[in-house]
């Protein structure tokens, strides 16, 4: 079956990052006015740059920093942007391009198309920015520059503060940008849930191809290569969300698979699983969408065992969600019906609940549940200010231990692993031996992992799922065998993460 789409890649709106200022500019303003001081200053963020692959001159594809594009939308390095705290006024500050730029990389744009393009109120040259803050500042004494220094709670990195020629002449706040701005991308826009939208429409659509295209013999980077081809063919999405993961096998249960040393090579083989966890990007912001089935097209009873553990956490878990739910209490649920559903399968053996006080859930899925999305897959906000990760196995791993709101977009990607690393220890150890079957238990060790991953918006009175792939078991068999995706009217409501109602205690 040929390879089609009905999707084509959408105008993006530059009304989007309009947007995205007026939301910051109202927010500092409230804290100002909050901490009675004045509305006087600039934000000022500097773009990202290129890079070039070590001492080459090989330069890797450019992608923006990702605050510098929330705010302003710009696609190309070496810029600059600043917003005016007491007018409001967006300037953006453009590279000045040697006169061979034009020989060999194209027509040298002048300021006004930046203007015009951004929808920004003006455009100079990166080279000015002393001088036009200067010029534009109406407080007394030296200029304030609000700039962009603070801890990503995901990576540990720090972001940079912005560096420019002439930067003495200005005084600098470096601690109040960066949580306003944080808690800015946190809720996202209509606008934003489009682009979310369209990356989860074409990344859903790639991953239907690839699992019908699936056959046993292929390699892994075959499953890549599909899903990159679809979503750059048809979406446009030249940038993916993150590397990746395609794996099978046992791979499933390296739960970051696909890097440099194990780069989506292994053959596939008759009874493997496949986790395939890719999302692609579009116009920065992003999707992160995981499927699970088996490569030759059926499911196995103990695969369906697995996989159902996994889809019926899913399901629960999308079914509770609305505003004023902390997600702590989503990553417990989740992980309280997989070890119902292995306790029924006779993989493990007790009380449910006492597996829980002995964290049992942490051996079968030691990542947390999800973590926000947006401009990043994972996107930042997941920790204020007060709040402080969860110590426990498992919920160290949680990105984020908010309640959710309304606008909020998290992905929910439970998944139950036979990781040895894991399991060994736990078999052995007085207070959770007992848990284990281990003739059980035996059966499934090397067989990998099962993960479903869906991007989830929180709404007012509960969540929309916006990814739209074959969930339910029957499905993903028919889809494999041939049936067109969504299943006709009979089925095709039947597995979407948000009609079935699991069975739990």
């Amino acid at each position: 079956m040929a390879s089609s789409s009905s999707l084509s890649p959408p105008q993006v709106p530059m009304e989007l990052h309009v947007t995205n200022r007026e939301k910051l500019l109202k927010s500092l303003r409230q804290h100002l006015t909050d901490s009675s001081r004045p509305h006087h200053g600039f934000v000022l963020l500097q773009g990202g740059e290129e890079q070039t692959r070590h001492d080459t001159d090989h330069l890797e594809l450019f992608r923006q920093e990702s605050y510098f594009g929330y705010l302003f939308g710009v696609k190309e390095p070496g810029f600059y942007g600043a917003i005016d705290i007491a007018t409001g006024k967006s300037i953006l500050f453009a590279p000045r391009l040697p006169e061979e730029y034009a020989v060999w990389l194209g027509e040298i744009k002048p300021l006004s198309y930046f203007k015009e393009h951004y929808v920004v109120s003006e455009a100079r040259f990166t080279d000015e920015i002393a001088k036009v803050l200067q010029e534009h500042y109406q407080g007394s004494g030296k200029p304030l520059l609000f700039l962009l220094h603070g801890l990503n709670t995901d990576s540990n990195n720090f972001s940079r503060p912005a560096e420019f020629k002439g930067m003495d002449k200005f005084d600098t706040d470096l601690t109040t940008l960066h949580p306003i701005l944080t808690e800015c991308r946190v809720i996202k826009s209509e606008l934003e849930v489009a682009l979310i939208q369209f990356a989860n429409d074409i990344s859903s659509e790639a991953h239907v191809e690839v699992m019908r295209k699936t056959r046993v013999g292929m390699k892994e980077y075959q499953q890549e290569s599909m899903f990159l081809h679809h979503t750059y063919m048809y979406g446009g999405c030249r940038h993916c969300s993150y590397t990746c993961i395609c794996a099978t096998g046992n791979n499933s249960a390296v739960l970051h698979y696909g890097h440099a040393a194990a780069p989506n090579d292994r053959t596939l083989e008759d009874g493997d699983m496949a986790l395939l966890d890719m999302g692609a990007e579009y116009h920065f912001y992003g999707s992160d969408i995981t499927c699970s089935f088996p490569v030759n097209g059926k499911f196995t009873s103990d695969q369906s065992l697995i996989y159902q553990a996994v889809l019926d956490a899913h399901n629960a878990v999308i079914s509770a969600m609305k505003p004023g739910v902390c997600w702590v209490d989503m990553h417990k649920l989740a992980e309280k019906v997989i070890l119902e559903s292995l306790t029924r399968g006779r993989i493990l053996v007790g009380n449910v609940d006492d597996m829980m006080e002995k964290r049992l859930g942490a051996i079968f899925m030691p990542h947390g549940l999800g973590h926000f999305l947006g401009i990043d897959t994972h996107d930042p906000g997941g920790y204020l200010k007060g709040l402080e990760r969860r110590k426990e196995p498992g919920l160290r791993s949680l990105r984020t231990v908010r309640e959710l709101q309304e606008g909020m977009v998290i992905t929910v990607e439970p998944g139950c692993y036979f990781i040895d690393a894991l399991l060994l220890p736990a078999m052995t150890r007085s207070e959770t031996s007992k848990f284990f079957n281990q003739e059980m238990v035996g059966r499934f060790r090397g067989s990998g992992g099962v993960r479903i991953e869906s991007d989830v918006l929180v709404t007012a009175v509960g969540c929309k799922n916006m990814t739209n792939c074959p969930r339910e078991i029957s499905e993903i068999e028919a889809v494999m065998a041939g049936a067109p995706w969504p299943l006709k009217k009979a089925s095709a409501n039947v597995g979407n993460g948000l009609e079935r109602k699991p069975q739990h205690s």
